[in-house]
């Protein structure tokens, strides 16, 4: 079943859906959150929130259920309060859409509609949870509201896979000095904007604390200027991820003052590899998440080359009960 179609059969039984929910946990999670960015953005009667799952099934929306979709996530389909959130949803009688690479998993056998998304077969595959869950959200707003930009949504899902694919090469040499530069480094912080802005979480929060054990913050770079940037000095290391869109005057301003005081700053900016020229200028912003993360895989993979610390190393994941 299309995602046009699990929308269209979720309307037919639920006509007065006012809500949508994302749920999910970690990296997961932060891969919705350009879904609820787009909702925010473009409805007008349709609320939505990102809910982390435990805190979605002990403090849940006290309109769950029938007049709410609920879209749980998780990779490998496994996360037990992920798992448990889309039953608990599912009870309430919500609409549950799972969201993961495994149709046979626990999340897909507690959810009503089953959306797989690739992972390892490519760069771009990696992003089709978010490009996935992005679409969703446009079909859900088009079928319940209607989308002027419906058609050019569509077209930009069909061109991001390719945009990043064709951008790996040229990014590999970069990805390679920003692993040379921060290997040593204690901590990095990472900042982004906009429908960006948890993709700078992502790879502060899952790949530098995670999976190479590096001290890291991320924060919007419209926050940046209240508060953290007191800690800004030569040679600290910020990683700054520039939209190719609306907020890029934050980004940019952001970039201005840590070039002022010697930061040792490494830009992964989306206008880099085409994303203007590819996507149309009234959609784009909400695939520069979808680019740059793609592109910070590669930066992530040279890092723990440099550091000899392979990403699927862990202390405590997967080793312990907790």
């Amino acid at each position: 079943m299309t995602i046009k179609d699990i929308v269209a059969t979720i309307k037919n039984s639920f006509p007065n859906i006012s809500s949508v929910y994302f749920v999910g946990c970690g990296a997961s999670q932060a891969d919705l959150y350009v879904a609820k960015y787009f909702l925010i953005r473009n409805a007008k009667r349709l609320r939505t929130d990102l809910i982390t799952a435990n805190e979605f099934n002990y403090d849940p929306p006290k309109n769950l259920g029938s007049e709410s979709i609920v879209v749980a996530c998780s990779l490998g389909g496994t996360t037990p309060e992920t798992v448990a959130a889309a039953k608990m949803a599912r009870e309430s009688g919500s609409p549950v859409i799972c969201l993961t690479n495994d149709e046979s998993s626990p999340l897909a056998q507690n959810g009503d509609y089953v959306i797989v998304h690739g992972f390892h077969e490519s760069y771009s595959a990696k992003m089709q949870k978010l490009t996935k869950a992005l679409t969703l959200a446009v079909e859900i707003l088009q079928q319940y509201e209607g989308y002027e930009d419906y058609e050019l949504m569509l077209e930009g899902t069909e061109k991001i896979y390719e945009l990043i694919d064709a951008s790996i090469p040229f990014v590999k040499p970069l990805a390679q000095k920003f692993a040379l530069e921060c290997k040593d480094e204690p901590f990095i912080y990472v900042m982004g904007s906009g429908p960006s802005q948890m993709v700078a979480y992502t790879f502060s929060s899952f790949i530098l604390m995670e999976m190479q054990w590096i001290n890291s913050a991320s924060f919007s770079t419209g926050e940046f200027f209240h508060g953290p940037f007191e800690l800004v000095d030569r040679n600290v290391p910020y990683l700054l991820l520039m939209n190719d869109g609306n907020t890029r005057y934050m980004d940019s301003r952001a970039l201005e003052f840590l070039e002022r005081f010697g930061a040792k700053t490494t830009v992964v900016d989306a206008k880099d590899y085409g994303l203007g020229s590819t996507i149309s200028e009234k959609v784009k912003d909400y695939f520069n998440p979808i680019l740059i993360d793609g592109i910070l895989r590669v930066y992530g993979e040279e890092l723990a080359k440099a550091r000899n610390h392979p990403l699927t190393q862990r202390r405590y994941m997967w080793k312990i009960h907790y």
